[in-house]
């Protein structure tokens, strides 16, 4: 906290979910309208109010991914350093450098090599072959310029004891299933980074952005920094580096929307929100089936969504409500117990 904050101590008993939801949530309007003003600037970054509500709604994956990967020092410096990296780590399959066809007639798949494209991704036809091993059960052939796969039967599970372990029969639809498999296929680079380029930071260092997410697979690259690996995705966040990092992630996202749009929002009310989503251990939604579903008031829940479900739950098991909550208060028309309907005097009366 800056000097210039601590000199505004948050008041005792303030309403500060209130007003931090306030306070993202006003301009988060003006976030709607901008969002549609803008439309197809920075179009590989998500942004605005949709960015803001995956957020918020801890969706398992964002809709445009995107992973900065940074390299060691020796290498951020050169361009064609970084490229030569960003080619290695950028994912080519099958279908992209090559024509998968199948044969019904011969239960065999056949895979034609794309020269001109093999070329332009830096995949050569030996390459190629080697990724296509996998998929075969016996050496394949080259016949005409393409490689003839006798695809790979794998073995069933006995299901009871006693059973010997069977191969699986290979037919037409077998043969089908292997050539859409052997065209998603992975020739070079790491899975799940995809269209890798190379970025400049305002460090002066260079840096490759990508579709996708992948930090291990990213961090497996011996040129690569793994302490400066960040993906937008919060979930993965959470499951490599743990929750005191997703909360930092979540953060730095909403701060990062906030900024794109021009909009000025107290890193305080977003701390708090990061803070409600992460206490748990594990990032919940801010939603019924999160924070707002959990809320201790019945009423409270009622209010938000649901209503019907809540209160007949809570009237067949003979559930109490202790009015600790704001929505609860106002709907049974009490004082709201925050800020000074939080304090209770007792007067002594003189005689």
């Amino acid at each position: 906290m800056s000097k210039k904050q601590q000199k505004f101590p948050i008041p005792t008993y303030e309403a500060v979910g209130v007003v931090a939801a306030q306070s993202i949530g006003e301009p988060g309007t003006q976030m709607t309208m901008r969002t549609f003003h803008y439309a197809g600037v920075a179009e590989h970054v998500p942004t605005g109010l949709p960015r803001l509500i995956e957020i918020v709604d801890a969706k398992k994956e964002p809709k445009k991914s995107i992973i900065d990967i940074y390299l060691k020092k020796q290498y951020a410096r050169s361009h064609s350093e970084v490229e030569k990296v960003a080619k290695e780590l950028g994912s080519v399959f099958v279908s992209d450098i090559a024509k998968v066809s199948d044969d019904l007639e011969k239960y065999v798949v056949k895979v034609e090599y794309n020269e001109k494209d093999g070329k332009a991704l830096g995949v050569t036809f030996n390459m190629l072959k080697k990724a296509l091993e996998q998929y075969c059960e016996e050496e394949m052939r080259v016949l005409e310029g393409k490689i003839v796969i006798k695809p790979k039967r794998k073995r069933k599970k006995a299901k009871r004891k006693g059973e010997k372990e069977e191969k699986e029969v290979v037919n037409a639809k077998f043969v089908r299933r292997m050539a859409n498999k052997i065209k998603d296929g992975l020739v070079r680079g790491v899975k799940g980074i995809n269209r890798a380029i190379v970025a400049k930071a305002d460090t002066g260092e260079y840096f490759i952005r990508a579709s996708g997410f992948n930090v291990i697979g990213a961090c497996s690259h011996a040129s690569v920094d793994p302490n400066r690996v960040y993906t937008n995705n919060i979930k993965e966040i959470e499951r490599i580096y743990g929750i005191e990092a997703a909360r930092n992630a979540i953060i730095k996202e909403i701060k990062d929307v906030m900024d794109l749009q021009g909009l000025y929002v107290d890193i305080r009310h977003i701390t708090l929100i990061s803070d409600a989503m992460t206490f748990s251990g594990a990032i919940k939604s801010i939603g019924r089936h999160g924070l707002s579903g959990q809320k201790i008031g019945i009423l409270g829940r009622a209010a938000f969504e649901e209503t019907v479900k809540h209160l007949i739950n809570a009237g067949s098991t003979a559930l109490e409500d202790k009015l600790v909550g704001v929505t609860e208060n106002i709907i049974v028309g009490q004082t709201v117990p925050v800020g000074t309907g939080r304090i209770k005097l007792k007067m002594k009366r003189i005689k």
